[in-house]
C-alpha cells in the first residue's frame, strides 16, 4: 500500500505536527497538546505511524539529533541581559530546585510508583527537566511577564543537559562493575565529561562567532555551516560519554547568543523554522511511540506519584528556591505550577529504561510508560490550564493592545498621539535619539534602536502589540520591517508607508498604509500646512456614508477603533467595515486657511527651536 511507503509516513509526520501547530494558533490551544493527541491518534489508535517498525535503528539518532538542534536554538535565544531581571531566581531555580525536586521525585517515585530507590533515583533525576520543546510554545501563547517568561526559559534549557547528566551518573552507578560503587570516582568521571563537553561548545561558538564577521564563509552557506557543526560538536561531545553532547550544544548557543556574528536575520529566521519543524516531528514520532503493550504496563499506584510530582515536589521545590528571592509571591506560585515535560524526559528515559532491562534490573519496564503518564499529565494539566491560573494570579497581561511605530517624524508622533488619547498604549522606535527626543516630548513611549535588531534580541516584546507602521523615511527599511517580521506578527497586522511611486507597484512587501497609498514625502507636506488626524463617531444618525460624503479632496480615512478595541488600518487592498459604534481616525485638512496659517507659523517655530536645540 502507498501508506506504508517511509517517505509518504515521513510526509505525514511533518503535515500532522505543523497541521497540529497551525490548529494551535488558529484556535489558541497549546500546541503541544495538540501534536501529542495528533501523535497518539495517528500511533497507536489508527497505526498509520509505528516509529520502531518503520525507521528501525535509525529512531534513536534521529531523536537524539533533533534534540540536539533544538537545544542549541534555545541556547541561541539565552541572551545574559534577560538576567538583569531574572538571574538570581534563575540560578535559585538551577542550584536550589533542582536538587529538591530531585530528592522529592526520587521518594515520590518510590512511595508513590513502588519502584525500588536505584530506579526511582534515576527517575527522579530525569523529571526535573522541563524542557524548551514544550516551554517554548507554550509561552509563545501566554501574556504572561518578562521576567516569568525569562525564569522559564531559562531553567528550561539549562536543565535539560543537567537531569541527563544526573541518569548517566545514575546509570553509571547501578551498572558499576568493580567490588564497590564508589559514588565519588562516578561522579568526578561525570564532572570530567561534563567539563570537556562545555569546553567544546565554548570554542565552537566562539570559533563561529570569529569566522563569521570576518567572512570566512559565504553568507549562503552560514546556516548548513552552522546546523553541520552544531551536529558535529554534540556527536564528538556524546562520544567521550553519553549525554555529554547536550551541554555542548547549550553552551555553543549561549556563547552565540552573547556574541555579535554580524550576519543577516535570515540566519536566525533558519533556526526558528528549523526547530519548530523538529519539535513538531519529533513529537509526533515519540507519541506514536506509545503502544498498547506499554499503556498495558501502567499501574494504578502510579496515578499516586503523578499528583505528588504536580501538587507537591513541584510546587515545594520552586517555593522554597525563591522564598528570598525578589520575584513577586503571584509570579512564584505561577511558576511553581507550570512544569510540562517533553521530548527530553521521555528519550532520555526511554534509552536508559532499554539498557536497565538489558542489564537485568527489576522494574526498569515502569521507565516508559512512567515516563509517558508524566508528559501526557503534564502537558494537559499545564497546557491548558497556564492561561486560566495566569488569569486568576492577576499576571495575565492580557492581549496585546498597543502600536508600535517605526520611525520618529511629525507625521508618526502625530498620530501616535491621537492614538493615545483613544487609551492605546503608543511606542515609537527610531536609531536617532535627537529624532525621539519629541516623542518623549509629547508622552509617548518611546525605544532606540533598530527595530529589527531590537525584535530579534526580545528587547522589544511584539506580543504587546496588534499592529506595526514602519513609517522611516527609507523605503527599502520599511519593505525590510515588514518582510522580516511579518511571519512572527502576521503580514495583516503590519503596514507601511509608500516612499515613491514605485513603491506602490511593488507587491509582496506589506499593506500600505492608506487606500490611496499616500506617499511619505506628501504625508509630511500635509502635516506641515496644518493637516492634523480627526476622530468620528459613527452612530445610527451620522453613518458611514455621511462620514464619507463630508470628506474633501485629498482626506482618507486611516484606521477604525472598534469596541472591542481592535484598531483596523485602511491600506490598498484593505477597506475595514465601519459600523455603528466605531471611531475613525482620519487624516484631514485644518478646517479654514487662518488655521492652516497657525499650524504653519507655530510648526516653523518649533523646528527653530529644535535646529538651535541640535
Amino acid at each position: 500500500m502507498i501508506i506504508d511507503s517511509l517517505m509518504v509516513k515521513i510526509a505525514l509526520i511533518g503535515l500532522l505536527g505543523i497541521g497540529a501547530q497551525w490548529v494551535a494558533w488558529r484556535t489558541g490551544r497549546p500546541a503541544i497538546a495538540l501534536m501529542l493527541i495528533v501523535g497518539i491518534i495517528a500511533g497507536p489508535i489508527l497505526g498509520l505511524v509505528d516509529p520502531e517498525r518503520d525507521f528501525g535503528a535509525l529512531q534513536e539518532p534521529i531523536i537524539k539529533l533533533a534534540v540536539a538542534v533544538i537545544l542549541f536554538e534555545g541556547g541561541l535565544s539565552l541572551n545574559f541581559r534577560e538576567l538583569r531581571q531574572a538571574g538570581g531566581a534563575v540560578t535559585m531555580m538551577v542550584f536550589i530546585a533542582g536538587p529538591i525536586a530531585w530528592a522529592l521525585g526520587t521518594a515520590a517515585a518510590h512511595f508513590g510508583a513502588g519502584l525500588s530507590w536505584e530506579i526511582s533515583a534515576l527517575l527522579g533525576g530525569i523529571m526535573i527537566v522541563t524542557g524548551p520543546t514544550v516551554i517554548g510554545p507554550m509561552l509563545r501563547t501566554l501574556r504572561v511577564p518578562a521576567r516569568v517568561r525569562n525564569i522559564l526559559k531559562w531553567e528550561a534549557i539549562v536543565n535539560d543537559p543537567i537531569g541527563a547528566l544526573l541518569a548517566v551518573g545514575i546509570y553509571a552507578y547501578i551498572t558499576y562493575e568493580g567490588p564497590d560503587a564508589n559514588i565519588a570516582v562516578i561522579s568526578m568521571d561525570v564532572l570530567a565529561a561534563s567539563f570537556v563537553a562545555a569546553l567544546l561548545g565554548a570554542a565552537l561558538g566562539f570559533a563561529v562567532t570569529w569566522l563569521f564577521p570576518r567572512g570566512h564563509v559565504p553568507e549562503y552557506l552560514k546556516a548548513p555551516f552552522l546546523l553541520v557543526t552544531v551536529i558535529a560538536g554534540f556527536v564528538l561531545a556524546d562520544l567521550i560519554k553519553h549525554e555529554t553532547g547536550l551541554i555542548t550544544v547549550t553552551v555553543m548557543g549561549v556563547v552565540m547568543a552573547n556574541r555579535q556574528i554580524y550576519s543577516s536575520q535570515a540566519l536566525y529566521r533558519f533556526k526558528e523554522d528549523l526547530s519548530v519543524i523538529l519539535i513538531s516531528g519529533v513529537f509526533i514520532i515519540l507519541s506514536a511511540t506509545l503502544d498498547w503493550e506499554t499503556v498495558q504496563q501502567f499501574r494504578p499506584q502510579f496515578i499516586i506519584f503523578l499528583l505528588l510530582l504536580l501538587f507537591f515536589v513541584r510546587p515545594v521545590s520552586v517555593l522554597v528556591a525563591l522564598l528570598f528571592s525578589s520575584v513577586p509571591w503571584r509570579e512564584r506560585l505561577f511558576i511553581a505550577w507550570i512544569a510540562p515535560r517533553g521530548i527530553v524526559a521521555v528519550a532520555i528515559t526511554g534509552l536508559f529504561a532499554i539498557r536497565l532491562v538489558d542489564y537485568g534490573l527489576p522494574g526498569a519496564e515502569a521507565l516508559v510508560p512512567l515516563s509517558f503518564a508524566v508528559v501526557i499529565a503534564t502537558i494537559f494539566a499545564h497546557g491548558f490550564s497556564a492561561a486560566w491560573v495566569a488569569e486568576r494570579l492577576g499576571i495575565a497581561e492580557g492581549k496585546g493592545e498597543g502600536v508600535l511605530i517605526a520611525g520618529a517624524n511629525r507625521w508618526s508622533i502625530a498620530l501616535g498621539k491621537t492614538l493615545k488619547s483613544l487609551d492605546i498604549e503608543v511606542m515609537i522606535t527610531d536609531d536617532s535619539k535627537f529624532a525621539l527626543r519629541r516623542a518623549h516630548k509629547e508622552g509617548l513611549n518611546i525605544h532606540q534602536g533598530d527595530i529589527l535588531d531590537e525584535a530579534h534580541n526580545d528587547n522589544i516584546d511584539l506580543g504587546e502589540f496588534q499592529h506595526l507602521i514602519a513609517a522611516t523615511d527609507n523605503d527599502s527599511h520599511n519593505q525590510l520591517i515588514t518582510a522580516d517580521l511579518g511571519p512572527e506578527m502576521g503580514y495583516e497586522q503590519i503596514s507601511r508607508l509608500a516612499n515613491d511611486s514605485q513603491s506602490k507597484s511593488r507587491v509582496g512587501h506589506g499593506r500600505l498604509l492608506f487606500e490611496s497609498g499616500a506617499e511619505f514625502a506628501s504625508l509630511l507636506d500635509r502635516e506641515r500646512d496644518g493637516w492634523r488626524f480627526s476622530k468620528t463617531n459613527i452612530t445610527e444618525v451620522f453613518t458611514d456614508q455621511d462620514y464619507r460624503n463630508n470628506l474633501d479632496e485629498n482626506e482618507e480615512p486611516l484606521a477604525v477603533f472598534k469596541t472591542d478595541r481592535r484598531l483596523l488600518f485602511f491600506a490598498t487592498d484593505a477597506r475595514p467595515a465601519i459600523e455603528e459604534g466605531d471611531i475613525i481616525i482620519s487624516f484631514v485638512a485644518a478646517d479654514t486657511p487662518e488655521e492652516r496659517k497657525a499650524d504653519r507659523v507655530a510648526r516653523d517655530i518649533e523646528r527653530n527651536g529644535e535646529s538651535r536645540a541640535e
